[in-house]
C-alpha cells in the first residue's frame, strides 16, 4: 500500500519534485539543495522553474493616491503604494497598459464584465446572458497547454467570490465573464475555487470532504491519518539532508499543518452558525480568507505542484463592504465617487487593504529559499485590475504591478512608463517567453513588451 521508496543521496536520484504517496494522498517536496544544485554541481546545473500568477482587484482605484510619480529606479512611491515600501526592490510598476476590448465598441454598458473577461484574454466577450458565451483563451491556459504536463496540476484557479458560469450579471453580459479570469478556450471558463479546504484537498490528492454528518466526519478523520502517515514518512528524509534543508523541511511541514489547522478553525466557525449557509473551510474574515488562499498558492509553487495560478480577490462590480477599515459602504457604489473627497478617501483605504494583502504574499514568497535565490526570484506575479478610475470606467493606464525576477530575467525596483495605448497582452507575450512558452499572439497583442 505504501509506494514510497527511499532514494539514496549517493545515487543523486531524488528529483526536484519527489512525491510521497500513501492511500491516495500526494505530497511534493520543496527544492532541496542536498539533492539539487550542490549534489549535481559536478554533473549538470539545476534549472529552477519559473512560476507565474495573475491577481485581480476590482472596481478601479483612487488614481491620485495609487499612481506613483517619476519613472525608472528613482520613481516616487504613491501614498497607497507605500504599503509595499519594504518590497520596493521586488516589484515594478508598469504604467500605460490598456485593455481595448474592455471598452464598449458599440456594445453599451458592461464595463465590469468586460474588464474581468479581457484581463487575461485580451479578447472581446460576446454580449450574451445565455449559454452562447464566447471569449478567448487566457494567457495562463496558453502556458498550461505547453508546460502544464510537467506538474501535478496544470494550473490553479482561486477566488474569494465563488463560481458562476451562467445568468445575467452586468448589462446583459453572462456572469461567466465576471466571475472567471481563466479560460481554457473560447467557450470554456476555468471555474475558480473559493473554499480553502477544497483547494488543500486538490493539492494533496485527497477526496472531497464537503458535507456534514457521520460519513463526512469519518472521511475527514481518515484523510487526517493519511496526511499524518505521509508527513511522518517524509520526515525520514531529514536524516539524508544537511542542516539547511532540514530547516526547510521543518518550515514546509509547519506550513502544511498551519494551513490545515486554519481551515479546520474556519469549519468549526461555520458549524456554529446552522442558520447561515457558509461553505466549509471559508474563514469568516475576508483578510484571513485572502491570506489562506495566498498561503496555498505559495505552497503549490514551493512544491512544484503547479507553476501557474490565477486569483480573483474579488470580481469586478463587487459590492463588498469593509467595516473593519471604517468603510461600511459598498465598494462598487463608492467607485462611482464623482470626485467626492470622502468617497475617494474610502476608496484609498480599500486600495491599501488589497496592497497590504499583496505585501503579505510577497513576504511569504521571499521566505521560501531555493538554493541561493527565493521563490519570488523565480516567479512573475501580476497584480492589478481591468479598470483605472472606477468613476470613469476607463480601461487605459491600468493599475499594474509586476513582481519577481523570473529567474533573473527581470529587474524590479523601478517604474516603466509606456505609451498609453500599449496592449496589456504585450506584457503577457513577454512573460510566456520567459517561461519557455512559444506564442505569436495573446488576444490583441501587437508584439512582446520590452521589459527587463
Amino acid at each position: 500500500m505504501n509506494e514510497f521508496r527511499e532514494t539514496s543521496l549517493a545515487a543523486h536520484s531524488l528529483s526536484r519534485r519527489q512525491v510521497l504517496r500513501g492511500l491516495g494522498s500526494m505530497i511534493s517536496l520543496p527544492f532541496l539543495e542536498s539533492f539539487g544544485a550542490r549534489a549535481f554541481a559536478a554533473t549538470k546545473p539545476v534549472t529552477k522553474p519559473v512560476r507565474a500568477a495573475w491577481m485581480y482587484i476590482p472596481n478601479g482605484v483612487n488614481v491620485e493616491q495609487w499612481m506613483p510619480t517619476g519613472e525608472g529606479a528613482g520613481y516616487q512611491l504613491s501614498p497607497s503604494l507605500q504599503q509595499l515600501a519594504q518590497h520596493r526592490n521586488d516589484f515594478m510598476v508598469v504604467s500605460g497598459l490598456m485593455q481595448d476590448f474592455a471598452r464598449s465598441h458599440g456594445n453599451g454598458g458592461g464595463d465590469h464584465a468586460r474588464a474581468t473577461a479581457t484581463f487575461l484574454t485580451g479578447c472581446m466577450p460576446k454580449k450574451t446572458a445565455g449559454a452562447d458565451i464566447h471569449l478567448g483563451i487566457s494567457v495562463d491556459q496558453i502556458a498550461a497547454q505547453k508546460i502544464g504536463h510537467l506538474t501535478r496540476l496544470p494550473s490553479l484557479e482561486l477566488s474569494t467570490d465563488g463560481q458562476r458560469s451562467s445568468g445575467k450579471c452586468d448589462s446583459g453580459y453572462s456572469c461567466a465573464y465576471q466571475f472567471n479570469l481563466a479560460w481554457k478556450n473560447e467557450t470554456m471558463p476555468m471555474a475558480p475555487e473559493m473554499d480553502p479546504r477544497l483547494v488543500f484537498e486538490r493539492m494533496f490528492g485527497l477526496g472531497a470532504t464537503a458535507g456534514k454528518g457521520p460519513e463526512a466526519a469519518r472521511a475527514k478523520r481518515m484523510q487526517k491519518s493519511i496526511l499524518d502517515s505521509v508527513l511522518d514518512e517524509a520526515k525520514t528524509l531529514q536524516a539524508k539532508v544537511d542542516a539547511s534543508d532540514r530547516r526547510k523541511l521543518d518550515e514546509y511541514f509547519s506550513a502544511v499543518r498551519d494551513i490545515e489547522q486554519r481551515i479546520e478553525r474556519a469549519e468549526k466557525f461555520s458549524a456554529q452558525l446552522p442558520d447561515v449557509k457558509i461553505p466549509e473551510g471559508i474563514p469568516d474574515s475576508y483578510e484571513e480568507h485572502i491570506r489562506t488562499m495566498f498561503d496555498l498558492m505559495v505552497l503549490a509553487f514551493q512544491t512544484d505542484t503547479t507553476r501557474l495560478s490565477t486569483f480573483m480577490l474579488a470580481h469586478d462590480g463587487s459590492n463588498r463592504s469593509f467595516p473593519e477599515l471604517g468603510v461600511p459602504d459598498a465598494h462598487h457604489a463608492l467607485s462611482h465617487h464623482q470626485s467626492d473627497p470622502q468617497k475617494l478617501a474610502k476608496i484609498a483605504k480599500i486600495d491599501q487593504f488589497y496592497l497590504r494583502q499583496f505585501g503579505y504574499f510577497l513576504d511569504k514568497m521571499k521566505a521560501v529559499k531555493e538554493g541561493d535565490s527565493t521563490l519570488l526570484d523565480n516567479s512573475m506575479i501580476v497584480f492589478g485590475g481591468g479598470i483605472g478610475d472606477g468613476n470613469r470606467h476607463n480601461h487605459d493606464n491600468l493599475p499594474i504591478l509586476l513582481a519577481g525576477r523570473a529567474g533573473g530575467t527581470l529587474t524590479p525596483g523601478k517604474r516603466m512608463v509606456l505609451p498609453g495605448e500599449t496592449p496589456m497582452t504585450n506584457l503577457y507575450l513577454s512573460m510566456l517567453d520567459r517561461m519557455g512558452v512559444p506564442a505569436e499572439k495573446v488576444g490583441d497583442s501587437t508584439g512582446k513588451l520590452e521589459v527587463s
